[in-house]
């Protein structure tokens, strides 16, 4: 790590592989043949075009997309996600939501602003710290719903699917996975549409990647706004209008980032495990000092979230975390507490670097 720079756990835009921010820096000013900067080329000319398409080409390798899917980059954030899958897919029926934190409650919100949705299974009453068993899921879940929406991994509390669920064969499945895709593999096949706003693992803020299965595209209803229409970024190869092109460019080059320096998301996700024991090692063995949010089984390997003693200690630790050069642990306000985001480009000595001194402030502190 270059001295000037911190170890960022920030839940969002998170931190992004150093030689992917070298090479951008690199081409900042002019880029291959095209004489001009990412952030000043055409979207229309051939240098973009073969960025989008590689880009497209590494995300169906890395994610081995089946022929019949769709990648596409849209624009809005999961948030406007949250409304083109209600849009595209409920004319069939009323979609079932299934609660593991506080995106699947904003998802359902915005579902319901648009028709019905039903709330299918949720954890709100023990606080958001498991996800359903298949079990669970299994007798919550409607074989006629429109689709079942599932929020893959919680940055909020913390609390992830360990694996794709599993839906009844009649009922689409659609996922909202900003902030664990392309951290491990995923079965892209037995989803309508996987969705995730890029920045936690796959770019900056300002592009989204959606992939939609083929299938969907002949239920969706005609009339709906140009921009909320899978059908148009299909159609249009993501560029109906002027996508977020230095973001895409950004995602292109994470891509081949995963491919060539890390060798793919089976070994991304080997990764993220040794980067999350190490945290998960010291909640507990300090049970009493830090105590941690998530269900042992659901506990994500990207947003490590946990409790000291008192507030006043959990200011302290943010505080003093800074003045080592760790950032941005404090936890979302509207739980507290304290929250490590350990995406994918969080080098594994930043881990070690927050594990050692959570030791440290726990002997310094503890009763």
């Amino acid at each position: 790590m270059p001295s000037d720079r911190v170890f960022n756990f920030g839940a969002g835009p998170g931190t992004l592989p150093l030689p992917v921010l070298e090479r951008a820096q690199d081409e900042f000013l002019s880029v291959d043949d095209a004489g001009a900067s990412p952030l000043e080329v055409s979207h229309r000319g051939t240098w973009f075009r073969g960025v989008i398409e590689r880009a497209k080409a590494d995300l169906r390798r890395l994610l081995d997309v089946p022929d019949g899917h769709h990648v596409v980059f849209c624009q809005g954030g999961a948030t406007m996600q949250f409304a083109m899958v209600a849009t595209n897919l409920a004319s069939g029926g009323t979609p079932d939501y299934v609660l593991t934190g506080a995106w699947g409650a904003k998802a359902v919100a915005e579902a319901e602003r648009l028709g019905d949705a039903r709330i299918a299974w949720t954890g709100a009453d023990d606080g958001f710290r498991r996800v359903p068993t298949t079990q669970e899921l299994a007798s919550a879940l409607s074989p006629d719903a429109a689709y079942a929406h599932v929020t893959t991994n919680e940055t909020i509390q913390g609390v992830t699917f360990p694996h794709t669920p599993v839906v009844p064969e009649s009922v689409r499945l659609v996922a909202d996975a900003s902030s664990d895709l392309l951290s491990r593999p995923v079965d892209v096949g037995r989803h309508a549409v996987l969705y995730a706003g890029a920045q936690k693992n796959a770019g900056p803020a300002g592009v989204t990647i959606a992939i939609v299965a083929g299938e969907v595209l002949g239920d969706v209803p005609d009339g709906l706004p140009t921009m909320l229409d899978y059908r148009t970024y299909v159609e249009h190869g993501s560029l109906y209008n002027t996508p977020p092109v230095f973001a895409i460019y950004i995602v292109g080059l994470v891509a081949r980032w995963l491919l060539e320096d890390v060798g793919g998301l089976d070994a991304m996700l080997e990764r993220n495990r040794a980067k999350a024991k190490l945290l998960y090692d010291v909640l507990d063995a300090s049970p009493r000092f830090f105590r941690g949010h998530a269900e042992v089984p659901s506990r994500s390997l990207m947003n490590v979230t946990f409790r000291l003693p008192s507030e006043d200690l959990e200011a302290r630790f943010v505080e003093e975390a800074a003045a080592g050069g760790m950032i941005e642990l404090k936890g979302h306000r509207s739980v507290g507490g304290i929250r490590a985001s350990i995406y994918n480009a969080m080098p594994i000595e930043g881990v070690r670097a927050l594990a050692a001194f959570m030791r440290e402030f726990r002997d310094r502190y503890a009763d």
